[in-house]
């Protein structure tokens, strides 16, 4: 399992959390109350949402390939 403080670890939580952001961003009512906002905490995962609806392939792959690091790689 990847900790934090490695670089895998910050590559694995930086794709948990544009994919979580973009899956909620699907969601009407998380939109509004959730991603409303620009600034802040909220705006990062905003942020997130953005480029996970955008590059959603790219994102995808990238998950694939991580996802066969750590089960495989490591």
């Amino acid at each position: 399992l990847p900790t934090v403080y490695s670089l895998d670890g910050l590559l694995v939580f930086g794709l948990l959390l544009v994919c979580t952001c973009a899956y909620l961003r699907k969601v009407p009512r998380l939109r509004t109350w959730l991603l409303s906002e620009r600034r802040g905490v909220w705006g990062v995962c905003y942020k997130a949402a953005v480029i996970g609806t955008r590059l959603h392939v790219a994102v995808s792959v990238s998950c694939l390939l991580m996802a066969f690091y750590v089960l495989v790689g490591k």
